[in-house]
């Protein structure tokens, strides 16, 4: 089961900008003006857009540089987490109640990098019941689909299960999510925690749409209503 982090479980959206803006005028030695919204994308593909649309010419060092000057900056911020962040509503207890289903392996798939995925987990204590070796993570550069099966390699190489569409669920709060594991083979469900309505989730073709993950029991309905007994060893 691979969970998406921003805003389907956590909330540091204040944190994050500040580290793009600290992170953006190390690499260029300009203030930031205007970051590019995240809408469901990766780092890397935010990286890219911020710097055009702040008039910078990229290179072939930019990308490294921002994503090692991006960590470095949000792991200096890391204590703010708590206070000017939030674990979403019901997190914690979903990804417990999840945990307590036979076989089953929690992961993420995220677009923020992996040492800033890490921090966010840990900050809130969401963490324990998730393997971070077998995400996939914003740096590397993979359309959200290609990174989904990347991470399913990661799976079976790392637990021995085989994991593939049929037992993989993506849980995650925008419409990339939804197209992502669509063109992967895999099924949805769809938090409308986000910025994506729940109409608009389910237009995109989520199997699941969840008001929020306040319903641990539901969270859990939910993935035994997309899985099999026998899929269910490798969610």
């Amino acid at each position: 089961m691979l969970w998406n982090v921003d805003l389907t479980l956590v909330d540091v959206a204040i944190v994050t900008r500040d580290a793009y803006a600290e992170a953006f005028r190390q690499v260029t030695g300009r203030p930031l003006v205007k970051l590019a919204p995240a809408m469901g994308r990766p780092d890397s593909e935010i990286i890219f857009e911020t710097l055009a649309v702040n008039g910078i010419v990229t290179g072939d060092d930019h990308l490294p540089r921002f994503i090692e000057a991006l960590a470095a900056a949000f792991a200096a911020r890391r204590k703010r987490l708590d206070k000017d962040g939030q674990a979403m509503p019901g997190a914690k207890d979903a990804l417990k109640a999840v945990a307590r289903l036979d076989g089953v392996v929690q992961s993420v798939l995220t677009g923020t990098i992996k040492s800033n995925a890490v921090l966010k987990l840990k900050a809130f204590g969401l963490d324990r019941h998730i393997d971070v070796e077998c995400g996939g993570y914003g740096e590397e550069v993979y359309p959200k689909a290609t990174l989904l099966q990347v991470a399913q390699g990661r799976v079976k190489a790392r637990h021995g299960f085989r994991c593939d569409g049929a037992n993989t669920v993506l849980v995650g709060d925008s419409t990339r999510d939804v197209q992502a594991a669509r063109i992967a083979g895999a099924t949805m469900i769809a938090v409308a925690s986000g910025r994506s309505t729940a109409a608009e989730l389910n237009e995109a073709g989520a199997d699941i749409v969840l008001p929020d993950l306040t319903n641990a029991s539901e969270v859990v309905a939910a993935v035994a209503r997309l899985t099999s007994p026998l899929d269910r060893r490798p969610v």
